[in-house]
């Protein structure tokens, strides 16, 4: 799967000094934070296109907006063409509508009861919205309210999400919004959710004299799901039309997809065990379903919330994404479910889609294709033929195409080569270079060499991806401490071949090697590889960190006792396995956020790659990092926000209290008003505590003035 450089797969890495002739300044402590441009310089910013002709242009400097022609190059002030003359919000607890440039108007007169989510219907007649858990719509013309629903109280909610889906399977970007209007304004389709049954988990929040709690129902590995219904109503405010399906069952819903018509509308349903995928065509008219499409797989299959399925303008047909076949590929489908035929396949990824040619019948797609830690753009035509790469190098790519799909710009760069960005026609031709971020000085500077290549797993079947930053004047000869830095969540890699900016230069002009570095079930070995996680999380993960620990160890480069690993949220969990499970190997962890049990993490992530704890128990304890705390040795740092809605303080209070109950040396932060990331106002705070570890346990300095 990777194509890597001539020498890169070398388990013994020989690297020079990289100072050179010329290279006689190094990075100030405010040009490696990026306060000014040294290195690179700012370049113009490429948002999208004005049309099919013309591409957008910020000017660097007077961060004006410019149209450019394509061809002539002739540049002109960008003045956007309204694409929706009209904007609907909540401002004191009421909506409001806006014409262009006309005041605004107050169309619901509610000042105690919040709207939320205000909605416009394609028609621009009507706007949907929630309140106190049940569904309404206005009618903008006369004021007119409709209230579809009346049964929502603290437990029972309209068109508004569980917890658990608005995290896990709508999406946060929904802000809990859980209806659609049909494409002819006729109808809403909602999601009706209940709670009853779904624990309650209480936040304290420490403000004021007395403080108060947050309730949330947020259903742990094992518990209760809410029930679910899929409802319909016409928007003039007919009886609710329930979809055929028992509210019952243990079952997820995905996002539906209205018709083109408006006739029907596409239901995604998954059983609890996340392991068998339908689409259902449901009339919303009766509530009656008809399956039309079935997946099975025998470890998990993802209820994605975006490029599941994209229908196409025919009406007739839509591109399916799956990956089924321990790849992820696109799939040309009928209406009615019938597969007409692979689009992409091999041993690769596609990613996202970028442009669909329905005339020409071809589609434009961006994949890891060439290395699992690059982007390209391709093109290939519906019958799966003609694939054709677009982009060029050793580059990640990431690439806007125009309206019409004749051309794209490409942002690209790797770990050597700082941003460039280029305008390209779709059969991968240069028209020409817009903009290179490189600056005259860049040859001037000493900075720290970055390197991307791979290292052998210990059993020999993967080669682990990796990007090592070096200290300036690297001299192998000495021992420097190392910072690996990592995530490790299933399906999640963070190594990319992309420029890194300066901040690692930092570090690199202290004397630390920085380390990324990925194990088998990131996703860079397609889901085969991600698969190998079922009912054992935190296992293989670990295991391949060991192994790049023990690469690193073997060094004679590497001081043996300064190995600090770090993450956030999935990477504090890795975090705190390694100083625990993992101590043999690691020296020091700094953690975020961390999962330390599973049992105490949300039902839908969790089951998904491991089931239940009453179905794996043994899945359960051997992924706890509690059961590993007799084996922590080292230094371990743990921060937590102590508003956590997502990764619960509970998860580092456990940790903590059987930490204590050793009586072993550990630090631990609250960040107070901080959720699953701290409040901006103790970032500058935590970025200085971070430095100061760095230079108390690894570089055994005092902190630099600097940072005060």
């Amino acid at each position: 799967m990777n194509k890597l450089i001539s020498g890169f797969l070398v388990a013994s890495l020989f690297v020079v000094n990289y100072s050179v002739n010329g290279q006689d300044k190094k990075l100030s402590f405010d040009e490696s934070w990026g306060r000014g441009y040294t290195v690179t310089k700012a370049i113009p910013g490429y948002a999208g296109w004005a049309d099919k002709d013309h591409y957008l242009e910020t000017d660097a400097s007077d961060r004006k907006t410019y149209k450019v022609h394509v061809k002539s190059g002739k540049r002109e002030p960008y003045i956007p063409v309204p694409t929706n003359d009209v904007m609907v919000f909540v401002k004191d607890k009421d909506i409001y509508i806006k014409y262009g440039q006309e005041a605004q108007k107050k169309v619901t007169n509610s000042p105690n009861e919040e709207e939320q989510n205000p909605t416009l219907s394609p028609d621009k007649k009507y706007i949907a919205f929630t309140r106190n858990s049940n569904l309404f719509s206005v009618n903008i013309a006369t004021g007119k309210e409709i209230q579809y629903t009346n049964d929502g109280t603290d437990v029972i909610y309209n068109g508004w999400s569980s917890w658990v889906y608005y995290e896990e399977i709508l999406g946060r970007p929904t802000n809990y919004k859980a209806f659609w209007w049909s494409p002819d304004s006729k109808q809403i389709a909602f999601m009706r959710f209940d709670d009853t049954k779904v624990p309650m988990f209480p936040i304290y929040v420490s403000k004021g004299q007395n403080g108060y709690l947050e309730e949330t129902r947020y259903p742990k590995a094992g518990q209760d799901n809410p029930e679910v219904k899929v409802g319909f109503v016409k928007v003039e405010g007919a009886p609710v039309v329930w979809a055929a399906f028992n509210e019952k069952d243990d079952q997820y819903f995905g996002q539906p997809y209205w018709s083109f018509d408006s006739q029907s509308i596409m239901v995604q349903w998954m059983n609890r065990d996340q392991n068998n995928l339908k689409f259902y065509a449901v009339d919303p008219g009766t509530g009656n379903k008809r399956e039309i499409y079935n997946e099975v797989q025998s470890t998990w299959i993802n209820l994605d919330h975006d490029e599941r399925i994209t229908y196409l303008g025919d009406n007739k047909h839509y591109i399916l994404k799956s990956d089924k076949t321990g790849w992820a590929h696109y799939y040309l489908y009928t209406l009615d479910g019938k597969l007409l035929n692979p689009i992409t396949q091999g041993d690769w990824q596609v990613n996202s889609l970028a442009h669909i040619d329905e005339k020409n019948q071809i589609v434009y797609f961006t994949a890891r294709k060439e290395n699992s830690a690059t982007m390209d753009l391709y093109r290939v035509d519906y019958s799966g033929r003609n694939l054709k790469r677009l982009t060029f190098g050793d580059f990640t790519h990431n690439t806007i195409m125009s309206p019409d799909g004749k051309y794209f710009i490409t942002n690209y760069s790797n770990v050597n080569t700082p941003n460039k960005v280029a305008l390209m026609d779709n059969q991968g031709k240069k028209i020409k270079d817009l903009a290179d971020s490189r600056s005259e000085d860049f040859n001037n500077y000493k900075i720290g060499k970055t390197e991307y290549f791979t290292i052998k797993s210990d059993d020999g079947k993967f080669d682990l991806p990796i990007i090592v930053t070096y200290p300036v004047d690297f001299d192998e000869h000495k021992e420097y401490p190392v910072v690996m830095s990592i995530y490790g969540g299933p399906d999640a890699g963070t190594v990319k071949n992309t420029w890194k900016g300066t901040s690692n230069q930092y570090w690199a002009n202290a004397g630390i090697i920085q380390i990324a570095c990925d194990h088998r079930a990131s996703g860079h070995f397609g889901k085969q590889g991600v698969a190998l996680m079922h009912r054992s999380l935190g296992q293989w993960e670990l295991v391949d960190y060991i192994t790049v620990a023990k690469w690193l160890k073997a060094k004679t480069w590497v001081a043996k006792n300064k190995l600090l690993i770090t993450g956030h949220s999935y990477g504090g969990y890795m975090t705190c396995l390694a100083l625990t499970k993992g101590a043999d190997y690691f020296d020091y962890g700094i953690s975020g956020a961390p999962v330390t049990s599973w049992e105490l993490y949300d039902t839908h992530y969790t089951e998904r790659w491991m089931d239940t704890p009453q179905d794996n128990p043994e899945g359960y304890k051997n992924g706890s990092i509690l059961s590993y705390v007799d084996k922590y040795k080292g230094g371990l740092r743990v921060m937590h926000g102590d508003l956590d809605d997502n990764v619960h303080l509970q998860n580092t209070m456990q940790l903590i209290d059987a930490l204590t109950d050793r009586s072993v040396p550990f630090e631990f932060m609250i960040y107070p008003g901080s959720r699953h990331g701290w409040n901006r106002s103790k970032v500058a705070y935590d970025f200085r505590e971070r430095a100061r570890f760095y230079y108390q346990y690894l570089l055994e300095q005092p902190l630099p003035k600097e940072f005060n």
